[in-house]
């Protein structure tokens, strides 16, 4: 598939930047009405989102170039060009956080549930996002037999997009769920969120060939297992200190 969707004005439009700007759009869109649902003021959510949209794009690529610095060292002009793909995720994660810690602080507002408001927004992204590493041929996994393997350069591979796509798409519905009928303590969604996709990115980042690697070691692989560390650490404990309170 042509990863080119059109062009205006000479310009090419590339399907990789519709898919995530779809998956930021549905998710702002679900977020809103989720603010209306509990009754929270959606333009401090609006407010949040104008600078961590941005500012979680340019921590991904930032992310990425740092993991592959002998790749990127000397050239601004490949750092900044990120059209062709070359994001991470967990580079996004950290940078929203910590924007979203300092955000709240100066409004005085409770990150534990903003956090909750956007957690299934973000994994939805993510879901609809992968498809733009399909389409880029890109983010793949290591050759198979399996009857769901995609062609790649002539060869069968795992669609590693495909099966952390699907597991997204999975845990969104399932947030959803969670969110409306089992929360006790805010927050808990969002270290769902982070535990669910930290668990199938640590399996699914092992089939996977171009691995940001740390010496011998899968960077994402890391960080899972310290965000599913520090989450369910987290989650024990808010649960066990706000219900003892009550």
């Amino acid at each position: 598939m042509n990863p080119i969707a059109f062009e205006i004005f000479g310009i090419s439009v590339r399907w990789y930047g519709i898919l995530i700007s779809l998956g930021m759009l549905l998710g702002t869109v679900i977020a809103v009405k989720e603010c209306r649902r509990i009754g929270f003021d959606e333009e401090k959510l609006i407010d949040l989102l104008i600078f961590a949209i941005p500012l979680a794009v340019i921590g991904a690529r930032i992310y990425y170039v740092i993991f592959n610095w002998q790749y990127y060292k000397g050239d601004i002009l490949k750092m900044i060009n990120i059209r062709g793909g070359g994001l991470a995720i967990h580079g996004a994660i950290i940078v929203s956080v910590i924007v979203a810690l300092v955000y709240c602080k100066v409004r005085k507002i409770s990150f534990w549930e903003i956090a909750d408001i956007v957690a299934p927004s973000i994994i939805l992204g993510q879901a609809i996002g992968r498809w733009g590493n399909f389409i880029n041929q890109e983010a793949y996994g290591t050759p198979t037999d399996l009857p769901w393997g995609i062609i790649v350069n002539g060869q069968k591979v795992h669609p590693t997009f495909l099966y952390e796509s699907i597991w997204d798409f999975a845990v969104f519905l399932f947030l959803l769920w969670y969110r409306k009928n089992k929360v006790k303590v805010k927050g808990e969604v969002f270290l769902l969120y982070l535990m669910l996709y930290s668990f199938a990115r640590f399996f699914i980042e092992g089939l996977r060939i171009d691995s940001l690697m740390l010496g011998h070691f899968r960077v994402a692989q890391l960080i899972s297992v310290v965000i599913i560390a520090v989450s369910f650490i987290l989650f024990y404990k808010r649960r066990k200190d706000i219900l003892h309170k009550m």
